[in-house]
């Protein structure tokens, strides 16, 4: 009875510790991934203007933007009449150039978002090369000091991730490491014991590894379970982070902390299995 409970026990220790392993390793992996689609936001959001020449018509800047369209680069592109342009600008600064110019100052122009991937300084020049061989273009406008500061800071960021990343998952993987190590190391004369009656090494290895497999799903299972209800908490409280939690990365978070629980479980288990199969009788006092 003693023997049972004492397992029970290590079960549920080793239980609770490996799912606090694996919330630490989920919400890392949820925390990348929504950076990621922050970066992506922060870059798809840049505007890049270009102006069409003053005798172009409207037909073919509406052609214009077909053809645009198609690009590789490009996530999205607006036609900006000459009309809008003046209304904009009317909202803008209070006062109507059209009543003191006596025409419409703005050509037609049209407003790009360039895909996430093409928002940094030397994509954007050599997109404006391919833009400017387009003979209704004259100019091609886009901030550029805004372009080198965002894309130096989300590589500071992204370089402070990356090591955030690999400090935790260290820790992560000795918690768990430990976490098994011990509860074998309480089984270690058992194992002795199966070793000297002349059991095979794989016969002695499966139960130890069903148990770590066990612990794992169940481990993986309840870890899964705390950060889908912080998921929807944070999102109950702000429902803009919702565009940047998609289904897709809720998905790759669950399938990272389900592979790393059992990877890493049945690991530790071969490796500290096998550690104490190789001693010595004499050591296992130690």
């Amino acid at each position: 009875m003693i023997k049972k409970d004492t397992l029970r026990w290590q079960f549920l220790t080793s239980t609770i510790s490996t799912t606090m392993a694996l919330l630490l390793l989920g919400a890392l992996t949820l925390f990348v991934l929504t950076a990621k689609e922050i970066r992506n936001y922060v870059h798809q959001d840049l505007t890049i203007t270009t102006i069409l020449a003053d005798s172009t018509s409207e037909t073919t800047a509406q052609n214009l933007v077909v053809t645009l369209g198609e690009k590789f680069y490009v996530h999205k592109i607006q036609f900006i009449s000459r009309e809008q342009a003046l209304q904009e600008q009317v909202e803008v600064l209070g006062i109507n150039p059209h009543e003191f110019l006596g025409k419409n100052p703005f050509s037609i122009s049209l407003e790009m978002k360039m895909k996430a991937d093409y928002v940094c300084t030397d994509s954007l020049a050599w997109i404006t090369e391919d833009l400017m061989q387009e003979s209704a273009i004259v100019d091609v406008i886009y901030p550029e000091d805004v372009v080198e500061t965002i894309n130096q800071n989300l590589s500071t960021i992204t370089y402070i991730l990356i090591l955030i990343t690999v400090v935790l998952l260290v820790i992560s993987i000795s918690l768990i490491n430990n976490t098994v190590h011990m509860g074998i190391y309480s089984q270690r004369f058992v194992i002795n014991t199966m070793k000297i009656i002349g059991a095979r090494w794989n016969f002695i290895r499966r139960p130890f590894m069903l148990r770590s497999l066990r612990i794992g799903l169940i481990s993986a299972a309840i870890a899964t379970l705390f950060l889908l209800i912080a998921v929807q908490w944070a999102i109950g409280i702000e429902a803009s982070l919702a565009q940047f939690i998609p289904t897709r990365n809720v998905l790759i978070m669950v399938a990272c902390i389900f592979a790393f629980a059992m990877v890493i479980t049945l690991t530790c288990t071969f490796i500290s299995v096998t550690h104490f199969l190789k001693m010595q009788e004499r050591d296992l006092y130690r």
